[in-house]
């Protein structure tokens, strides 16, 4: 399921050709309620879904910033470690950006993760910063 929107049209296009290539079948449906509150109904399921989504996000950032807390005490600054917490910070940016690109109607807890992610990217550049001053030292 997905709203009438742009941002789905391009997908939507991509798995219909997929599926042709492997011999399989799509039937794309335009579907309405019949009335406005089937139709706010549907944006209601939508948006729960999307909500969800950011939920599972912010717990993410969350383990995040925890990975963070553990290298810190226990000292580890290596170049290593630094690549791993860049690429787990890559993966929350694009997870992000893709998220924000099916929340179509705005799930209350969008604005949470836009905070989450710019705290987690402080929190990755201050660890940077320790990584490089440790490395300096030796």
């Amino acid at each position: 399921m997905a709203p009438d929107v742009p941002v789905f049209a391009e997908g939507i296009t991509r798995v219909i050709e997929l599926a042709k290539r492997g011999e399989g079948e799509v039937v794309v449906l335009e579907a309405a309620g019949r009335g406005e509150t089937d139709a706010a109904r549907l944006e209601e399921l939508f948006t729960a879904e999307r909500q969800d989504e950011w939920v599972e996000f912010v717990a993410d950032c969350g383990k995040f910033d925890a990975e963070i807390d553990k290298e810190i005490d226990k000292g580890k600054f290596t170049l290593a470690e630094l690549e791993e917490e860049d690429q787990s910070l890559e993966r929350l940016r694009r997870w992000h950006r893709d998220l924000k690109a099916r929340d179509v109607f705005g799930a209350p807890a969008a604005a949470d993760a836009d905070v989450q992610l710019k705290h987690c990217a402080e929190r990755f550049e201050d660890y940077t910063l320790r990584v490089f001053a440790a490395l300096h030292q030796m």
